[in-house]
């Protein structure tokens, strides 16, 4: 069989439906291959980023590995922030990269290059991927697609790079397929701890669950949500976690962190307890001061990898387990526990005193956080919802109300703009018809607007809502913060288009709007064509700042606008 053609099956036979790729020379062979011997959707994207971001979304919506090609040189090179924020975010993916003929590889020789755009991505890679390694024989290309393929599905998910010189590419193999096995077996969890873990629980009068995104990740979240009702503990959630239970559930509390919903925080801030399952306490969700964060509570925290546990947060009770694992033995110890309907109670009393729809400032304008919950009235239908990075995130990670099944997409570790658009293409591909909502800013929406074109190739029914404010929003307010409004780059010297009229000229229908009383019209349009892409731009202040927002160097509890940092935030 030839390599190509193995390569092809291997994917298919592995559950890939989908690969997303910008052509180029060096992985021609593969695309052929793939178009003719098998049923997989071939996606050409616009830009190599891009295609790493969908592969991203179709990972961790469907836990199969996401597989991205690029060619050599720029190719490969430009899917290395994608790459990245799998990692962070512990997305299963597989990225094959094209590399010239073995022949043109420089190896030792003491010059830059040999090949045309041959270039050594694997290097590049290695520190954001779990695994990244060239191909050295046809004869070796089986075992190591089935160890590529194992390896980001492992433990705690995550991408893998594969490159594959042509001359293996178009060379003759073996083509039993073959079985891909198990890298590791899950260690047998420490009942003791778990024992342990409820003997706090008895003696809680006010714990927290704190889940992150690693719940999702790990295939976890129907053993996560029975642990929740055995236990009616409430749960807090990071930023990648916001969708491990619905909004209207009474045991969810909100987000923490950062730009987390005020009483979330303080209620994390009042807990004798806190049971911390897939997070790893990043400065996001704990703030600097870690002092105050550990004080007067005892933290539980379960992890895949021990260098997570007692890292920026000591002293933590550290159980070393996978989640689905460690789900499995904690069910079996759960019960309700006594005492928590005066804890629920509070929790209630600050989420009615600090509401999220009046933490920005009274404005003549649509309000962020009450757009988001009437976007979300609206689109019950939808599969997902996609956030790009900035002030628009936080403030549908703030107030989006998501059902039980609705899942929340963003780039967390990465951070990165322009996430939004190819990551929902990802989504909506696993999303079986299903719409899928994108939630963008001006500036992250003009990163990859490219990919507008690959939503109407492929008739993609994303609803597309750009939050517009004219400027990087995010960096503006730390500019107001710490740089006396002096606005370089981000207010002055940056604009954006129109992009409904961009919309429109790509074939999306588009409309904008800047008034309240606009809203409820603009939605019913925004859906009018459920399974049709539209696009909706929404204007907001400029000036609009996400609050609340940890002041930088105070306890998490400590929030602006009403307290003031310390000192200025490096992250």
């Amino acid at each position: 069989m030839k390599a190509s053609d193995y390569i092809a099956r291997f994917l298919e036979e592995q559950g890939v439906s989908c690969v997303f790729e910008m052509s180029g020379g060096m992985i021609m062979h593969m695309l052929d291959s793939i178009s003719r011997v098998t049923q997989i959707k071939i996606v050409s994207m616009h830009h190599e980023q891009s295609a790493a971001f969908a592969a991203d979304a179709f990972g961790r919506m469907t836990g199969v590995p996401g597989v991205a090609m690029a060619t050599s040189g720029p190719g490969a090179t430009n899917l290395l922030t994608g790459i990245g924020s799998c990692y962070f975010d512990s997305s299963p993916a597989v990225f094959i990269t094209g590399q010239v003929n073995r022949h043109e590889l420089r190896g030792s020789r003491a010059i830059r290059q040999l090949g045309f755009q041959e270039t050594d991505i694997v290097s590049m890679a290695k520190p954001i991927t779990k695994a990244s390694w060239q191909v050295a024989s046809p004869e070796e290309l089986p075992a190591d697609l089935r160890r590529a393929v194992a390896i980001a599905r492992s433990g705690r998910p995550g991408p893998v790079l594969l490159d594959i010189p042509m001359d293996i590419q178009r060379a003759d193999i073996d083509g039993d397929i073959g079985a891909v096995g198990n890298l590791e077996s899950p260690e047998p969890v420490d009942e003791r701890l778990v024992d342990e873990l409820f003997r706090a629980v008895r003696e809680s009068k006010r714990p927290m669950i704190l889940a992150g995104g690693g719940v999702r990740a790990a295939g976890a979240i129907d053993g996560f949500r029975a642990f929740v009702r055995k236990t009616q503990i409430p749960v807090v959630t990071s930023l990648l976690g916001v969708d491990v239970l619905a909004f209207d559930d009474p045991l969810r509390v909100g987000m923490i962190g950062s730009y987390g919903n005020r009483w979330a925080n303080l209620a994390i801030g009042r807990s004798d307890l806190v049971i911390v399952v897939g997070s790893r306490l990043d400065i996001r969700q704990t703030g600097s001061d870690t002092d105050t964060f550990k004080t007067g509570r005892e933290i539980f925290h379960v992890d895949c990898e021990p260098g997570e546990i007692n890292n920026r947060v000591a002293g933590c009770h550290a159980i070393h387990a996978q989640l689905r694992e460690f789900f499995n033995v904690a069910n079996q110890y759960a019960a309700k526990p006594a005492r928590l309907t005066q804890w629920l109670s509070e929790i209630g009393a600050l989420r009615t005193q600090w509401p999220d729809v009046a933490e920005i400032a009274p404005s003549a304008g649509i309000n962020p956080n009450q757009f988001m919950h009437t976007l979300s009235e609206q689109s019950k239908s939808a599969a997902a919802f996609v956030a790009d990075v900035g002030q628009h995130q936080m403030w549908a990670a703030q107030s989006l109300e998501l059902s039980d099944s609705q899942r929340f997409i963003t780039s967390g570790g990465m951070g990165s703009m322009g996430f939004g658009l190819p990551a929902a293409i990802g989504a909506a591909l696993t999303a079986s018809g299903r719409p899928v909502v994108v939630i963008a800013g001006d500036g992250g929406f003009q990163s990859n607007i490219q990919e507008l074109q690959t939503v109407v190739r492929n008739r993609l029914p994303l609803k597309i809502v750009i939050i517009n404010n004219g400027c990087h929003g995010m960096v503006r307010q730390f500019q107001e913060s710490y740089f006396e409004k002096r606005y370089q780059s981000t207010l002055w010297g940056y604009s954006c288009p129109d992009f409904a009229k961009v919309a429109q000229a790509y074939g999306v229908p588009a409309q904008t709007i800047d008034a309240p009383s606009d809203v409820d019209a603009a939605l019913e349009y925004l859906w009018a064509s459920p399974l049709e892409p539209a696009l909706l731009q929404v204007m907001v202040d400029t000036y609009a700042n996400a609050y609340p927002k940890i002041a930088f160097g105070r306890p998490n509890t400590e929030m602006e606008p009403f307290a003031t940092p310390v000192g200025m935030e490096g992250t």
